[in-house]
């Protein structure tokens, strides 16, 4: 199940469990995980962009170990809210990640990686260190306001 309502998809999740946080780019994807009780997100490691099948393998082989119950995908939208080329290939990955069996979450992400710059450039880390952090980071941004909302539903 794909979805980008959470009321739908904490419903299929009502005992919790950890989530994989994910800012798909077109290098890089971003991880995250959160505890089991969706009170904080974490950056996991950084998935360098090859082949698909080689990018979901490295993103599957997080799943059991971590004990994954359902994932979180930043969705790039415009800043009207209106979909780009970048969500089409976002929503396109969500599809072919959908055969793990795993609830699949779209949050939107704009703003999250202006937001974590921010942050990083006020802790005055050179930019080879925030180029170096700045994906897995934007990733437990992400998933760090979806697991708040998630808490309200």
């Amino acid at each position: 199940m794909i979805t980008t309502d959470p009321t739908q998809f904490h419903a299929t999740l009502p005992d919790g469990g950890r989530l994989l946080g994910l800012d798909v780019g077109t290098k890089t994807i971003g991880t995250a995980l959160c505890d089991a009780g969706w009170s904080f997100a974490s950056p996991a490691p950084l998935v360098r962009r090859t082949k698909f099948t080689a990018d979901k393998a490295a993103l599957a082989a997080m799943l059991g170990p971590q004990a994954v119950k359902g994932v979180v995908i930043g969705l790039p939208l415009n800043l009207d809210g209106s979909d780009s080329p970048r969500t089409q290939s976002t929503r396109a990955f969500a599809r072919n990640v959908e055969d793990w069996g795993l609830p699949i979450l779209l949050w939107d992400e704009r703003w999250s990686t202006v937001a974590v710059e921010r942050t990083m450039i006020e802790q005055d880390l050179s930019r080879a260190k925030r180029a170096e952090r700045v994906d897995s980071l934007a990733a437990a941004h992400i998933l760090q306001a979806a697991i708040d909302a998630l808490v309200n539903v």
